[in-house]
């Protein structure tokens, strides 16, 4: 628990997410951002200038005391930037994915269990309006389907579709599902270089809920979509546009009372009826919230308290062990091979 009045932040990372991180903190209140930390001092200064706090090279640059940061450092950089904070004691928000494998992301966890620290994951998707909308409804899914598709915008050549995109909906999948044992079945193809640009999963708990993962960075439009299926309900939402209907069994008792007490044999016997007409949708209560305002409220709140908040460090870590049991189960259908010698020759 921290009871100063005005936290003291840093941003470390002064790229495209680092800027945006930056721009919050300095907007939201009993925060104040210290520093802006990059290796580049240049473009520390800039996110600096218009957003306050003091340019760095280094942490170890910061005159200020820090009560928490965000690390916006590139994937393969997160642990060794994380681990030395947390064993000082300070605050983590580490932008998302946690780490590029496992074996990198075992070792944030383990500090933060030894250390007590609190980490959050920057799984911003976890505070879109929609997902919120989706979780007050309580849904128990037997069958989710997500799609995420948009053109490539050649930020994250280094790594595959699965941690650069498919890992917001991976989060998603794990917190709804509730459940850690799971068989996974994913193909994949790469076609701009050596990790796959283009990758479908498909999950299966042991609780019974399957989900299908679609991710592409190939597509010539922007299309981010999660569909829910469950016992009592079927949900529909649009991430980008931040909207979505719900269709619940509840609401739509009349339809089913009406096929029984005309003694229909089966449903096709309704076909001359408007289905449209009939059945009952309702939208979702979304409230119109930048996710990753939500989500530094969420980690500054749990700064505050000492609890672990929301997109823990233990549920970063489990999506990156999902992300990286897709990876390979798409690198061992062997789909590149052709483009991996043609690249070779």
């Amino acid at each position: 628990m921290n009871t100063r009045t005005t936290l003291r932040v840093a941003v470390i990372g002064a790229g495209r997410m680092g800027r945006h991180h930056a721009r919050v903190y300095s907007q939201m209140d009993g925060c104040e951002l210290v520093a802006v930390v990059d290796k580049d001092l240049k473009r520390a200064a800039e996110v600096a200038r218009e957003f306050g706090g003091q340019p760095a090279e280094t942490v170890d640059g910061v005159c200020e005391e820090l009560d928490a940061v965000t690390v916006a450092v590139p994937t393969v950089y997160h642990s060794e930037t994380a681990i030395p904070l947390i064993e000082r004691g300070v605050a983590v928000l580490v932008e998302k994915p946690l780490a590029p494998d496992t074996q990198s992301a075992g070792l944030i966890l383990e500090a933060a269990r030894r250390t007590g620290v609190v980490v959050q994951v920057g799984h911003s998707e976890r505070f879109n309006p929609v997902v919120q909308a989706m979780l007050r409804m309580e849904v128990v899914p037997r069958f989710i389907e997500t799609h995420r598709i948009s053109p490539f915008t050649f930020r994250s050549a280094d790594i595959g579709v699965v941690f650069d995109m498919m890992i917001h909906d991976i989060d998603i999948v794990l917190h709804l599902a509730r459940d850690r044992d799971y068989e996974v079945d994913a193909v994949g193809v790469n076609v701009l270089g050596r990790h796959e640009d283009v990758a479908n999963a498909r999950i299966r708990f042991s609780n019974g809920t399957v989900a299908n993962l679609t991710a592409s960075r190939l597509a010539l439009k922007t299309e981010r979509r999660i569909r829910v299926f469950c016992p009592t309900a079927y949900l529909s939402m649009d991430y980008q546009k931040k909207s979505g209907v719900a269709i619940k069994v509840a609401d739509n008792l009349d339809l089913i009372r009406m096929a029984k007490d005309r003694d229909f044999e089966d449903l096709s016997q309704m076909q001359n009826l408007d289905f449209g007409s009939m059945i009952k949708v309702e939208p979702l209560m979304v409230d119109q919230v930048e996710p990753l305002r939500a989500e530094i409220a969420s980690f500054i709140e749990s700064v505050r308290n000492g609890t672990p908040g929301a997109a823990s460090v233990e549920e970063g870590y489990a999506a990156v062990e999902m992300a990286e049991r897709v990876t390979a189960s798409v690198l061992a259908d062997k789909w590149g091979d052709d483009l991996e010698k043609a690249i070779a020759d």
